[in-house]
């Protein structure tokens, strides 16, 4: 690796937020001139964190439940982009821990610009009626933490991920197998979408280029907030003859939560993803806030929903 180049440390190099990372700061003409990736996996023998290896990226070995092999993977870099998995153990106090380890290794080693992938208190934003999301909460507290501490940090918060719509909460459904939009909420519901693998990598990037102006600041992932109604009829517009049927379907909120028990989830992670859903129409995901600002701080064009949907590949039979 170039010792000319500033050293960026993605953690979930080889997941959806962690690979857009890599893949944009690799291929980014703004960025490969003057920064390296180090990439940070439990297994470097994988075939994804070989695949890393070939696009160009140094591959490290490290675990968020460890400070000790954290720092190791942070000695002589600039900065870090960090990421958490909560859906992995399913453990709020885990996940605080996780992040409390990475800023703690990042002060210790000196990272000049800790690029956090955080969300939004809903218990907060809401003053309390949706308690349970805790996805949201803990990375929400990490943020917290981290503003407590000396680390030269900003807040990137990633929006509803597109690819939560095609073939899961949009397929066709009984008895007639037409496609449904099927959520507990409203169609009038809003919801800022982002398209994570293709543009992740676009936010982080502007963040890097944009030091000053972000140190502190939250930066809003995402393309455009979008209602329900609207994702429905550009899912229609793509594939008009689709669409003849395509039709919109508020999920009493029992009937939603069933459905993800009877998927394997335990009560308190249904009532989590039902409340998340709820989020959208009781607070606003983002509590309402504007994407202007983060928009301005862009060099890249995002992806729009409709052009997500055209190679979505729950959808390569509609054409």
């Amino acid at each position: 690796m170039s010792s000319n180049k500033k050293i960026i440390v993605v953690i979930g190099a080889t997941g959806g937020q962690g690979g857009s990372v890599v893949n944009t700061v690799l291929t980014d003409p703004k960025l490969n001139a003057t920064w390296a990736v180090r990439g940070v996996t439990r297994d470097a023998s994988k075939g994804s964190a070989k695949k890393l290896e070939s696009q160009g990226a140094e591959v490290v070995e490290a675990d968020v439940n460890s400070k000790d092999s954290l720092m190791n993977a942070f000695q002589g870099a600039y900065a870090v982009f960090a990421v958490t998995n909560y859906w992995e153990k399913l453990d709020m106090e885990l996940e605080i821990q996780q992040g409390k380890n990475l800023a703690d290794a990042a002060i210790a080693t000196g990272i000049q610009h800790f690029i956090w992938s955080s969300l939004k208190n809903v218990t907060e934003i809401t003053k309390g009626a949706l308690p349970n999301v805790y996805h949201f909460d803990s990375k929400a507290k990490v943020e917290e933490y981290i503003r407590s501490t000396s680390l030269p940090a900003t807040y990137m918060m990633p929006g509803f991920y597109m690819s939560n719509f095609p073939g899961r909460n949009l397929r066709p459904s009984p008895p007639d197998n037409a496609w449904t939009l099927a959520m507990p909420l409203p169609a009038t519901a809003t919801v800022p979408l982002i398209a994570t693998i293709e543009d992740t990598g676009k936010f982080v990037s502007a963040i890097l280029l944009n030091r000053e102006a972000t140190l502190g600041k939250r930066v809003l992932a995402a393309t455009e907030y979008y209602s329900l109604e609207e994702l429905l009829q550009d899912f229609k517009d793509v594939y008009a003859e689709a669409g003849k049927t395509a039709r919109y379907y508020e999920v009493p909120h029992e009937v939603y939560k069933g459905v993800l028990l009877n998927a394997g989830l335990p009560e308190f992670g249904a009532q989590e993803l039902l409340e998340n859903m709820r989020l959208l129409n009781e607070g606003g995901y983002y509590g309402g806030e504007s994407l202007e600002w983060s928009h301005s701080l862009l060099h890249d064009k995002l992806t729009t929903w409709k052009e997500f949907i055209k190679t979505a590949p729950a959808f390569k039979d509609l054409k």
